[in-house]
């Protein structure tokens, strides 16, 4: 039988092995060096020689829409196995929260209590990227100090980001506002990630609560002063409340009300021509306090709702619902 070429620019198979082993422990040394949940001594620190340029890094959600991607909460599990996880459901995207501010307010850390080693759910990321998956930090979320607040320093949001990005291998990275209403720190978030994006590819994506009539106002004014400053917002992610199964009928057309104004709303903020150019750029996430509170019928049809419209991803938090409804949604994909 003729040997089969292999085809050009591509590596020999035992190559490949090896780039990949090189890449999870690379990747597995980085996330050790970002503190978890240790909040050094407030020492004064020499000025730090001028750093190289950052190296460009890829972009770590592909241009794909309509799947799912797991959101794993480093802080209240234990012994989370990414790779693992990934194998098992079959989902290959995750976002990673939270990162707060730790230190002298300038240092990013994950939230929750201190964990000698680094994160050890971050540790798992050169594997789950040798595998083929990806995942990324969210910033802020309910605990903590965002480090747009408490980073004031000239230069320090954006070496805090920098730093992050380049231990996590990040080519996005997500925000978790809970202060929208803070001019100064809204300013000083958007020129730290424009002065990021200017020196690599980096997807940017805030998660919002999205309220019955779309997004809060404070929010919206957010996304266009971010937008001012001259900083790419690529995904606006809404988390949705789920009302409870003793609601009354319609629980998923009201959600479905509020995703569309919210729609409208950034297709104003973001200077678009109508909601259609949104749809790639939203995602949905919907939280839910009881694991009642979605049957596998409303898996199924927010799993539809999701691949129709294009959106850049659907998950889910809050309570975990009964198997067959994760297996309905881990299977969602375009």
């Amino acid at each position: 039988m003729p040997r089969k070429r292999r085809e050009s620019g591509t590596l020999p198979r035992p190559l490949a092995v090896l780039a990949a082993l090189v890449l999870a422990g690379a990747t597995g040394l980085a996330i050790r060096m970002l503190p978890a949940g240790a909040t050094p001594a407030s020492t004064p620190a020499a000025a730090p020689a001028p750093a190289p340029p950052p190296p460009r890094v890829p972009v770590a959600v592909p241009e794909r829409t309509g799947s799912f991607m797991g959101f794993v909460d480093t802080a209240d599990v234990s012994g989370f196995d990414l790779p693992a996880e990934s194998r098992r459901t079959g989902v290959t995207r995750y976002a990673l929260g939270h990162l707060v501010a730790g230190g002298d307010g300038c240092v990013p850390r994950w939230a929750g209590p201190p964990r000698p080693g680094g994160d050890p759910v971050a540790a798992g990321l050169g594997r789950l990227r040798a595998a083929g998956g990806d995942a990324f930090p969210v910033f802020g979320g309910p605990d903590g100090h965002e480090l747009a607040v408490a980073c004031t320093r000239p230069g320090g949001l954006a070496t805090a980001y920098r730093k992050a990005a380049g231990a996590l291998g990040a080519g996005t990275m997500g925000f978790e506002v809970h202060d929208a209403a803070d001019p100064a720190a809204v300013l000083r978030n958007a020129r730290a990630l424009r002065a990021l994006q200017q020196e690599r590819p980096l997807r940017v994506c805030f998660t919002l609560r999205l309220e019955p009539d779309g997004l809060d106002a404070a929010d919206l004014e957010m996304l266009r002063a971010t937008r001012r400053a001259g900083a790419r917002v690529d995904t606006v992610e809404l988390l949705a409340e789920m009302e409870p199964r003793t609601a009354p009928s319609g629980r998923l057309r009201r959600l479905g009300s509020a995703v569309r104004a919210a729609a409208g709303q950034l297709a104003r903020a973001w200077a678009l021509p109508g909601e259609e150019q949104v749809w790639a750029r939203l995602a949905l996430t919907p939280v839910l306090a009881r694991g009642g509170d979605l049957d596998e019928s409303e898996a199924g049809k927010l799993s539809a709702y999701a691949v129709r419209h294009g959106l850049a991803w659907l998950s889910l938090r809050g309570t975990s619902p009964k198997p067959d409804v994760s297996r309905i949604l881990w299977r969602t994909h375009s």
